[in-house]
């Protein structure tokens, strides 16, 4: 078995071809909302006991797809956008190292950043289908797990400074083989590997990962068995005609759009940069190639690897392209493959965007998905900065990790204002309902409200962040791991900035952190909270009620303030239109009421 090289993202091309027939307008149309991707996602729901994935994200902390035979992305869940074009690379890889050595009954498991990974938390189970003794698709499912060990519990280190410190690194194991589950292997890469590194530990909650591992093995079957039946219906034959069409038709649609913008823009080169809050640059330029309907996307003005985690692998720029493409066609269009034909990226190696394979990643994927994001949207001039980040929150004991992102605002547009107190992005999870919260963790949520004015003014107003204040009611390790906290999400066309976000530890004094005199341990002084600024990265030990507050950052305002707004969004809202997809293009149609 050959380890592939992942250097160069997933082919497009390799293994396909045209397809050989005109599409039926119909069928398309049929074979295009095929939900089976979404059947396997409430099949992952469906069958998980713990709460990350189940009460915070419902369907979204899990991401199913299903894949042509050389990698290519057909299908996708309507989940998390980090993982659209990232999963291929995971394919591709397991494709490569197995070569002839997949059979019937086979699960790959793995979570590594070489191996197509995100970060580590994010495990992804591969499940080959076949027919007649070939594999015809292959079916995959991508959840976030609550803690794979690692030197802090929910596996999201604030200061991991290699890979080894953050949990179980997998880069092929089969979970299940030829129909067996493979318990004690999975408990060793989980368990006993992860706590050979000096501070780290284990999985503090090897039951919950085993579970939701079976989960997702059970989402893969499920796809699998809705896949054969598809192929029973039409025959094999039609079904992969018709991926071809989709394929194409995504591809022609990207075309058409990076066509659009060479006329709109006067150019056929585009440029932004932005900026991580250590100052790293994360710089694009596009040049378009008007006739043809394509484009370099070129980061070669990117910073290097940084020491610390705000590293990205190669895969999560992929995905950050492919969704900016997505949100920004004027069609509906399912999301596949065929919306990076057009496209080559350049990725300087070394940089934080290209890393070594021992590089942390855990903010890569949750923070500097978002900036790139954020980069290729200023580039496109298609909206201004939404928050920029996912408010990553984790803590947990030797005995248990619970893990949240939390919102923030979204940035406005040239029709729309921004929205207050949503998910944006790269991100796409609900948080897990207080009740929930407060009956499994020892805590107490004490608010969870918009934060009032943090949105950028602008022509059209940048969504609020929101405040969220919890608790601990006992002793507890505690991580935040956040961006835009120094620089603000950006306006554009004139509007203002949103305000960066902010993370307090109201600490009370106590005698034994030498911040009570032994004196005072029982008058008021001792009930007086201290206000600590955490920053964006930390990790504290959090004592019996303790508290922690995150602010999280507004959206970016669209236009100069007094500019006559061009929405129609009371119209739009009287006639109801509140159900877009989730693009740009969509997004500005609904509020327009058109």
């Amino acid at each position: 078995m050959a380890t592939p090289d992942l250097a160069k993202p997933p082919s497009t091309t390799e293994g396909t071809s045209k397809p050989s027939s005109k599409a039926d307008p119909i069928l398309l149309s049929l074979f295009a909302n095929r939900s089976i991707a979404e059947a396997m996602g409430r099949a992952f729901c469906s069958s998980h006991p713990s709460a990350v994935p189940q009460s915070r994200t419902q369907l979204t902390s899990s991401r199913q797809q299903i894949f042509a035979p050389n990698g290519d992305l057909i299908a996708n869940a309507p989940h998390l956008p980090v993982h659209l074009g990232s999963m291929s690379f995971a394919v591709r890889y397991q494709q490569n190292f197995y070569k002839d050595d997949l059979h019937e009954g086979d699960v790959i498991l793995t979570n590594h950043p070489v191996a197509g990974g995100s970060h580590l938390p994010d495990c992804t189970t591969i499940s080959p289908v076949f027919q007649d003794g070939q594999i015809v698709f292959f079916t995959a499912s991508r959840g976030h797990h609550a803690d794979i060990g690692g030197i802090s519990a929910g596996s999201m280190p604030a200061n991991s400074k290699t890979i080894y410190e953050e949990g179980a690194q997998i880069k092929s194991f089969k979970i299940v083989e030829r129909g067996k589950f493979q318990r004690d292997e999975l408990y060793r890469l989980m368990v006993t590997e992860p706590a050979k590194y000096e501070g780290c530990s284990g999985s503090r909650c090897f039951s919950d990962v085993e579970s939701d591992l079976r989960a997702q093995i059970a989402a893969n079957e499920k796809g699998r068995g809705l896949i054969n039946l598809l192929n029973e219906e039409y025959g094999l034959e039609t079904v992969q005609e018709y991926m071809l069409h989709i394929r194409d038709n995504a591809e022609l649609a990207v075309r058409n759009l990076l066509k659009e913008v060479c006329r709109r823009q006067g150019t056929n080169e585009l440029s932004a940069v932005d900026y991580l809050d250590d100052g790293t640059p994360i710089a694009l330029k596009v040049t378009i190639d008007e006739k043809e309907g394509s484009a370099v996307f070129d980061f070669e003005e990117t910073g290097p690897e940084i020491y610390g985690n705000l590293n990205a692998p190669v895969s999560v720029t992929y995905s950050a392209i492919i969704y900016c493409l997505r949100a920004m066609v004027d069609q509906d269009i399912p999301l596949n493959q065929g919306c990076l034909v057009p496209i080559q990226v350049k990725l300087p190696p070394g940089s934080c965007l290209s890393p070594s394979d021992t590089a942390a990643v855990v903010a890569g994927n949750v923070c500097v998905s978002q900036r790139i994001t954020d980069v290729v949207l200023k580039a496109f001039e298609a909206a201004a900065a939404s928050q920029g980040d996912c408010n990553n929150l984790t803590f947990g004991s030797t005995s248990f990790g619970y893990y949240e992102t939390i919102a923030g605002g979204s940035g406005a547009g040239p029709t729309w204002e921004g929205t207050s107190g949503v998910h944006t992005h790269m991100t796409n999870t609900r948080i897990t309902d207080p009740e929930i919260l407060e009956r499994r963790y020892p805590t107490i949520l004490h608010q969870f409200s918009i934060r009032k004015g943090s949105g950028g003014d602008g022509q059209h107003r940048g969504g609020d962040g929101v405040v969220r204040e919890i608790e601990f009611l006992e002793p507890i390790q505690c991580s935040i791991l956040s961006e835009r906290r120094v620089f603000r999400p950006y306006g554009m066309k004139g509007g203002e900035p949103g305000t960066s976000g902010k993370n307090l530890w109201l600490k009370l004094p106590r005698v034994e952190d030498g911040d009570l005199p032994r004196e005072k341990e029982n008058t008021d002084a001792a009930r007086q909270p201290r206000t600590i600024n955490l920053g964006g990265k930390a990790t504290v030990r959090m004592g019996t009620g303790d508290r922690i507050v995150i602010n999280t950052p507004g959206g970016g305002g669209w236009g100069k303030v007094g500019e006559e707004k061009r929405t129609k969004g009371d119209e739009g809202r009287k006639h109801g239109r509140h159900d877009a997809r989730g693009s740009v293009f969509e997004r500005s149609q609904a509020q327009e009421g058109v």
